[in-house]
């Protein structure tokens, strides 16, 4: 126990007992290399991937890191030393271990204060299903170099350009629209960029989904862990979605392809898409719960 003599800071209000952390310790890894141990064998041998190629590279959280279980900021662990964990902004006080706000960069608040907001707009806006993943399609339309050159596409160019000129586009995330060739962007509804990025998200999006997972780790490890690995789940299922609704084929890597082009497929798309928007909200909610948090710490 804590001596009565030591000063607890005032953020602190939970706890883990030994078996506690370290059984949460040792779920976090476990379910982390059952998502990605195979990925990382098969990158050692420069073997491409798509779904964890992109989760890895374009958000660039590295799989160690990933794999270091944090409690997050407001968490006493104990029985614990900072020698137990691999980052340095664990304190020990009577043996017991926590995450000490003083190391927390404070130039950064204003990034979470955005990034805070993103989200709150993000959860209470009205979802949007009408999209049927062509953020893809319009990233390879008249494109002479195709951003996955290792795969293949399920249509000749020609066939592939008549069919987005046949769809509307109406991309809302600015990170995908971003992507669209230079002969795709004029057909998007909305004008998207950098400065009407918060206005535009909304919790239909595949990839503003996705994002939740970088909202996550931005913050580690004063954002848990747990919280971080229910994102990055949600965030490998809602990959395999978006490379299956894709022009690519990727039926040899076992994804059978979600064929948008047809009536039966958008409809199989927008099905799938409503489950990843309810699997999300929750996840949304308790990254808004930590973020605020996070705020409040500064406030005391």
């Amino acid at each position: 126990m804590i001596s009565t003599e030591t000063q607890v800071p005032t953020y602190i209000n939970d706890h883990l007992t030994l078996d506690q952390w370290k059984q949460e310790k040792q779920t976090h890894q476990r379910a982390i290399s059952e998502l990605i141990d195979d990925y990382l064998e098969k990158r050692s041998h420069q073997q491409k991937e798509p779904v964890l190629d992109f989760l890895f590279e374009y958000y660039a959280f590295r799989p160690s890191h990933l794999k270091r279980w944090s409690p997050g900021v407001g968490t006493l662990l104990e029985n614990s030393m900072p020698s137990d964990w691999m980052f340095d902004e664990m304190k020990s006080i009577d043996d017991h271990c926590f995450l000490d706000i003083k190391y927390f960069d404070k130039s950064r608040i204003s990034s979470l204060q955005w990034i805070l907001n993103v989200l709150k707009q993000s959860l209470d806006r009205k979802p949007s299903f009408g999209c049927f993943g062509m953020h893809e399609w319009a990233m390879v339309y008249k494109a002479d170099r195709v951003r996955h050159d290792y795969l293949s596409l399920r249509m000749d160019k020609d066939e592939l350009a008549e069919f987005v000129e046949s769809r509307p586009l109406v991309c809302t995330h600015f990170d995908a629209f971003r992507f669209f060739t230079d002969e795709a962007k004029p057909q998007n509804k909305f004008e998207l960029n950098r400065d009407n990025f918060a206005e535009m998200e909304q919790p239909g999006c595949l990839h503003t989904n996705m994002d939740l997972y970088k909202w996550a780790f931005k913050m580690y490890p004063w954002i848990s862990s747990n919280t971080i690995r229910r994102a990055f789940e949600l965030a490998v299922e809602t990959r395999v979605m978006d490379m299956k609704a894709s022009p690519y084929d990727l039926r040899d890597r076992g994804l059978e392809p979600i064929k948008i082009e047809t009536d039966e497929g958008r409809r199989e798309y927008m099905q799938q898409q409503m489950a990843i928007y309810e699997k999300s909200q929750p996840i949304r909610q308790q990254l808004i719960r930590e973020y605020k948090n996070l705020l409040e710490v500064f406030s005391e």
